[in-house]
């Protein structure tokens, strides 16, 4: 009865042996590689932007806020952004000041800025959805000068030309939707009002903005 068992149980073990050989090796198959998430700032887009502004100069000076609209172009090369954009706003930014002349009594003079806008380069830095960028081009305002005294008022609007530079950071929180933060100084130069009586000197302007853009490309594309 030994011997039989033996035999049997090599038997078993040999039979086992073969059928693990004849058995295929296990294919190896290659964890799948993560898919990144690329964002491509090439494209024209449009957007909303606001903020506040006031002037470089010593009380009184101009303040206020203004709100209107930007459109732009960008193109993309590595991770080097550079592109055109021009903007436009309604504003209600201004100043007024107040003195006693003998016969004509307390006199008023107010400035007021009731839109400003720009046209500038930008040229940027992108790191994945965010872009950093330096911008600067032509920056002009539309301004009303008014004096009252007696009763009496009388205005002469002005268009300032001048320039403008700045930076700021924008980054994409949707695929075709981006936000931005800006700051802008712009330098205006001086016009002659009520005939060139009045001469107003440069004007020098702070402006911070956000805005929201829409990206007609679809910015974010994906690969392995």
């Amino acid at each position: 009865m030994k011997k039989i068992l033996l035999a049997s149980a090599a038997l078993i073990a040999l039979t086992g042996a073969a059928s693990a050989a004849d058995l295929a090796a296990r294919p190896y198959t290659k964890a799948p590689v993560a898919m990144a998430s690329v964002y491509n700032w090439t494209g024209f887009y449009l957007g909303l932007m606001g903020g506040g502004a006031w002037e470089d100069a010593n009380s009184p000076r101009m303040q206020g806020g203004f709100v209107g609209g930007t459109a732009g172009y960008n193109w993309q090369t590595g991770n080097v952004v550079f592109g055109v954009e021009a903007d436009a706003a309604w504003a209600d930014v201004s100043a007024s000041a107040s003195t006693t002349f003998p016969l004509f009594g307390v006199v008023t003079a107010s400035s007021k800025t009731d839109a400003l806008g720009t046209v500038r380069g930008r040229l940027g830095y992108a790191v994945n959805n965010f872009l950093f960028y330096g911008t600067g081009g032509y920056a002009w305002i539309d301004n009303k000068l008014s004096v009252s005294a007696l009763g009496v008022s009388v205005s002469d609007t002005k268009f300032h030309s001048g320039w403008t530079v700045g930076a700021g950071v924008e980054a994409f929180i949707a695929p075709q939707w981006s936000i931005k933060g800006e700051y802008l100084y712009r330098s205006l130069s001086g016009e002659n009002y009520f005939g060139g009586t009045v001469p107003s000197g440069t004007l020098n302007l702070h402006t911070v903005q956000l805005g929201v853009n829409y990206h007609f490309n679809g910015p974010v594309v994906a690969k392995y």
